[in-house]
């Protein structure tokens, strides 16, 4: 330096020397990080999109991607990723790791899994680690990574260590990223709050609804996966009216695809092609990166009765959130279930819900509206929210291409 100059008496590193310091710098936070081979998950090296083909699952990924890259680069409040295994949650938490590391900040990466045993071991008359010692280093932790939280089989004791420890970062703010498996809800009472707070915590999901709901949703079927909008046929109809309405109701579905929004509801004979419409909405949707959820009626009932089993992977009550709160969802069948006073209350509830919340929705029914349980139908007949459209073709299924007009049906009630 300069004799007399401001930064004379400041030691500075040579630049032949700075390299290596550099270097040192990020072994030695690397090696307090807990990483251990996990070094080489970075975000230069995730696959686009995730490992996955569905699009919902991509554009759910990538946005999950961008907040992550956000915190990385100032880890503010708490992050918590929710997927499945191989969503690619551990490898985006550890690229957080790596990043602060490579910036020369510390962060500790741990296992849920290994922590409990970390903190068991200190128990051990042999140990040369003291437990509060542990527990203080990761609870003051500058940024905590918790890899794959799971209540599920952790004793009393490992739950009251794992609550501690999140009560106290989510008191103390302390930025911390976690992962799990477990849906937001199936979380206990104690801090599910704490997860769920938009001050403090984001959650991210990174794939497309459980594998429990999955299973419901119809549109993976070969059948209805391939009904579209470019081979729906009109030109069977030989009666001009008829193949006007058939038309109507192709441009009318067009039209909601592009912006779903209120209750699309089509009425008509078995056959007439509302199932084939309505699918196609719901493969468009799909196909633009929209989230939506295609269920047949009497399945729908048949899984709710199956999650009450003592076998089932999903509770009863999540499932029906997660169908409730489907940001799009199509009925198909509508008014094919059995009419016990249990299946009535179900639909209703999910009508009711989905209508008080104004939430996209389809539904196809080749019932007439008056012989639909008032409660319900006088929800779908509201102008304000549903748009009610009556297909009068025929059923195209069989051998004989009818060229008379179905039979009359009844206006909807006004």
């Amino acid at each position: 330096m300069p004799d007399g100059g401001p930064d004379y008496s400041r030691l500075v590193p040579c630049k032949c020397t700075g390299g290596d310091i550099e270097k040192k710098r990020t072994r030695r936070l690397q090696s307090i990080s807990n990483l251990g081979n996990l070094t080489n998950l970075t975000f230069d090296n995730l696959l686009p999109g995730g490992r996955t083909k569905d699009p919902v699952s991509q554009k759910l990924f990538n946005e999950a991607l961008a907040e992550v890259k956000k915190f990385a680069a100032d880890p503010q409040g708490w992050i918590v990723l929710v997927g499945p295994v191989g969503s690619g949650k551990t490898h985006l938490a550890c690229a957080v790791a790596n990043h602060r590391i490579e910036q020369g900040h510390p962060a500790f990466y741990i296992t849920v899994a290994d922590l409990l045993d970390h903190l068991k071991s200190t128990f051990s008359p042999g140990s040369d680690v003291d437990y509060d010692d542990l527990f203080e280093q990761i609870k003051e932790s500058r940024l905590l990574i918790l890899d794959n939280l799971n209540y599920a089989g952790t004793t009393a004791w490992a739950k009251g260590k794992l609550d501690q420890l999140l009560e106290y970062r989510f008191n103390s703010r302390l930025p911390t990223l976690i992962t799990t498996s477990m849906p937001v809800e199936e979380f206990s009472n104690d801090y599910a709050g704490h997860i769920s707070d938009p001050e403090v915590s984001r959650v991210l999901v990174l794939k497309r609804e459980s594998s429990s709901l999955q299973s419901l949703d119809s549109l993976d079927l070969e059948l209805l996966k391939n009904m579209r909008f470019d081979n729906f046929d009109t030109k069977w109809l030989r009666v001009p009216e008829l193949k006007e309405n058939l038309e109507l109701a192709l441009s009318t579905a067009k039209e909601y695809a592009r912006a779903p929004q209120g209750w699309l509801i089509f009425q008509g004979l078995n056959g007439c092609g509302k199932t084939h419409l309505a699918a196609a909405i719901a493969n468009s949707l799909r196909e633009s990166g929209r989230e939506v959820l295609f269920i047949v009626v009497p399945d729908l009932l048949d899984h709710l009765r199956s999650s009450f089993g003592p076998d089932s992977r999903v509770s009863y009550d999540a499932l029906f959130e997660r169908i409730k709160k489907a940001p799009v969802l199509v009925l198909d069948d509508f008014g094919e279930h059995s009419a016990t006073s249990w299946a009535q209350e179900k639909i209703y509830q999910l009508i009711n819900y989905r209508y008080n919340a104004r939430l996209a929705t389809v539904i196809t029914t080749c019932l007439d509206l008056d012989q639909i349980e008032n409660r319900v139908s006088s929800r779908m007949v509201d102008p304000s929210l549903s748009l009610n459209f009556n297909i009068r073709a025929p059923d195209h299924r069989g051998d004989i291409r009818s060229s008379q007009p179905a039979r009359t049906r009844s206006k909807p009630r006004n």
